[in-house]
Protein backbone atom coordinates (compact mmCIF):
# COMPACT_ATOMS: atom_id res chain seq x y z
CA UNK A 1 0.00 0.00 0.00
CA UNK A 2 2.92 2.37 0.47
CA UNK A 3 3.44 2.84 -3.27
CA UNK A 4 -0.12 4.14 -3.87
CA UNK A 5 -0.02 7.65 -5.33
CA UNK A 6 -3.05 9.85 -5.82
CA UNK A 7 -2.40 11.21 -9.34
CA UNK A 8 -4.76 14.11 -8.82
CA UNK A 9 -2.42 15.64 -6.25
CA UNK A 10 0.81 15.17 -8.22
CA UNK A 11 2.33 17.87 -10.42
CA UNK A 12 3.25 17.07 -14.03
CA UNK A 13 6.93 16.88 -13.00
CA UNK A 14 6.12 14.07 -10.52
CA UNK A 15 6.44 16.05 -7.30
CA UNK A 16 3.48 16.10 -4.92
CA UNK A 17 1.37 19.24 -5.02
CA UNK A 18 1.39 20.76 -1.55
CA UNK A 19 -1.26 23.41 -2.17
CA UNK A 20 -4.49 23.11 -0.20
CA UNK A 21 -7.61 21.81 -1.93
CA UNK A 22 -9.36 25.16 -1.50
CA UNK A 23 -6.60 26.87 -3.48
CA UNK A 24 -6.80 24.24 -6.22
CA UNK A 25 -10.59 24.64 -6.42
CA UNK A 26 -10.22 28.43 -6.61
CA UNK A 27 -7.62 28.09 -9.37
CA UNK A 28 -9.83 25.66 -11.31
CA UNK A 29 -12.77 28.05 -10.98
CA UNK A 30 -10.67 30.97 -12.26
CA UNK A 31 -9.39 28.91 -15.18
CA UNK A 32 -12.90 27.80 -16.07
CA UNK A 33 -14.15 31.40 -15.94
CA UNK A 34 -11.28 32.51 -18.14
CA UNK A 35 -11.98 29.68 -20.58
CA UNK A 36 -15.68 30.61 -20.81
CA UNK A 37 -14.82 34.29 -21.40
CA UNK A 38 -12.35 33.35 -24.14
CA UNK A 39 -14.91 31.08 -25.81
CA UNK A 40 -17.51 33.87 -25.68
CA UNK A 41 -15.05 36.28 -27.33
CA UNK A 42 -14.37 33.70 -30.04
CA UNK A 43 -18.10 33.23 -30.64
CA UNK A 44 -18.64 36.99 -30.79
CA UNK A 45 -15.81 37.44 -33.30
CA UNK A 46 -17.09 34.61 -35.47
CA UNK A 47 -20.67 35.93 -35.46
CA UNK A 48 -19.43 39.41 -36.38
CA UNK A 49 -17.52 37.94 -39.32
CA UNK A 50 -20.60 36.01 -40.49
CA UNK A 51 -22.76 39.10 -40.05
CA UNK A 52 -20.39 41.04 -42.27
CA UNK A 53 -20.63 38.37 -44.97
CA UNK A 54 -24.41 38.50 -44.71
CA UNK A 55 -24.32 42.28 -45.08
CA UNK A 56 -22.04 42.08 -48.11
CA UNK A 57 -24.34 39.52 -49.73
CA UNK A 58 -27.38 41.71 -49.06
CA UNK A 59 -25.51 44.70 -50.46
CA UNK A 60 -24.69 42.75 -53.61
CA UNK A 61 -28.35 41.85 -54.02
CA UNK A 62 -29.28 45.50 -53.56
CA UNK A 63 -26.60 46.42 -56.06
CA UNK A 64 -28.04 43.92 -58.51
CA UNK A 65 -31.44 45.58 -58.27
CA UNK A 66 -30.01 49.07 -58.58
CA UNK A 67 -27.84 48.18 -61.55
CA UNK A 68 -30.76 46.49 -63.25
CA UNK A 69 -32.96 49.55 -62.68
CA UNK A 70 -30.37 52.10 -63.80
CA UNK A 71 -29.36 50.00 -66.76
CA UNK A 72 -32.98 49.71 -67.78
CA UNK A 73 -33.32 53.48 -67.78
CA UNK A 74 -30.03 54.57 -69.33
CA UNK A 75 -29.07 51.82 -71.69
CA UNK A 76 -32.34 50.46 -72.94
CA UNK A 77 -33.25 53.47 -74.98
CA UNK A 78 -29.75 53.86 -76.43
CA UNK A 79 -29.30 50.19 -77.21
CA UNK A 80 -32.72 49.81 -78.76
CA UNK A 81 -32.15 52.82 -80.99
CA UNK A 82 -28.70 51.54 -82.02
CA UNK A 83 -29.94 48.02 -82.75
CA UNK A 84 -32.97 49.49 -84.46
CA UNK A 85 -30.64 50.53 -87.26
CA UNK A 86 -29.98 46.88 -88.21
CA UNK A 87 -32.98 45.02 -86.75
CA UNK A 88 -36.65 45.72 -86.50
CA UNK A 89 -37.28 47.90 -83.45
CA UNK A 90 -39.16 45.18 -81.55
CA UNK A 91 -36.25 42.70 -82.02
CA UNK A 92 -33.74 45.30 -80.86
CA UNK A 93 -35.81 45.82 -77.70
CA UNK A 94 -35.88 42.08 -76.95
CA UNK A 95 -32.12 41.73 -77.36
CA UNK A 96 -31.42 44.60 -74.97
CA UNK A 97 -33.87 43.31 -72.35
CA UNK A 98 -32.28 39.84 -72.54
CA UNK A 99 -28.80 41.23 -71.89
CA UNK A 100 -30.05 43.24 -68.91
CA UNK A 101 -31.80 40.22 -67.42
CA UNK A 102 -28.64 38.12 -67.72
CA UNK A 103 -26.65 40.83 -65.88
CA UNK A 104 -29.26 41.01 -63.12
CA UNK A 105 -29.27 37.20 -62.79
CA UNK A 106 -25.48 37.03 -62.45
CA UNK A 107 -25.44 39.71 -59.74
CA UNK A 108 -28.34 38.04 -57.94
CA UNK A 109 -26.59 34.66 -57.95
CA UNK A 110 -23.39 36.20 -56.60
CA UNK A 111 -25.33 37.86 -53.78
CA UNK A 112 -27.18 34.66 -52.92
CA UNK A 113 -23.88 32.77 -52.84
CA UNK A 114 -22.43 35.24 -50.33
CA UNK A 115 -25.51 34.99 -48.11
CA UNK A 116 -25.39 31.18 -48.15
CA UNK A 117 -21.78 31.28 -46.92
CA UNK A 118 -22.88 33.35 -43.93
CA UNK A 119 -25.65 30.97 -42.86
CA UNK A 120 -26.35 29.38 -40.50
CA UNK A 121 -25.35 32.20 -38.16
CA UNK A 122 -23.83 29.75 -35.67
CA UNK A 123 -20.30 30.34 -34.36
CA UNK A 124 -19.02 27.00 -35.68
CA UNK A 125 -15.39 27.51 -34.63
CA UNK A 126 -16.43 28.47 -31.10
CA UNK A 127 -18.77 25.48 -30.82
CA UNK A 128 -15.99 23.17 -32.02
CA UNK A 129 -13.57 24.72 -29.52
CA UNK A 130 -16.03 24.34 -26.62
CA UNK A 131 -16.56 20.68 -27.53
CA UNK A 132 -12.79 20.14 -27.52
CA UNK A 133 -12.55 21.85 -24.13
CA UNK A 134 -15.28 19.62 -22.72
CA UNK A 135 -13.53 16.51 -24.04
CA UNK A 136 -10.24 17.66 -22.51
CA UNK A 137 -11.91 18.29 -19.15
CA UNK A 138 -13.58 14.86 -19.28
CA UNK A 139 -10.27 13.16 -20.09
CA UNK A 140 -8.48 14.93 -17.25
CA UNK A 141 -11.31 14.12 -14.84
CA UNK A 142 -10.96 10.40 -15.65
CA UNK A 143 -7.29 10.36 -14.59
Amino acid sequence: MSDFVDHRTVRPDGRPDSRPVSELVTQASEQLSSLVRDEMRLAQTELARKGKRFGVGGGLLGGAGTVAFLAAQALVATAIIALGLVLPLWAAGLVVVGVLLVLAAVLGLLGRQRIRRATPPVPEEAVRSVRQDIETIKERARR
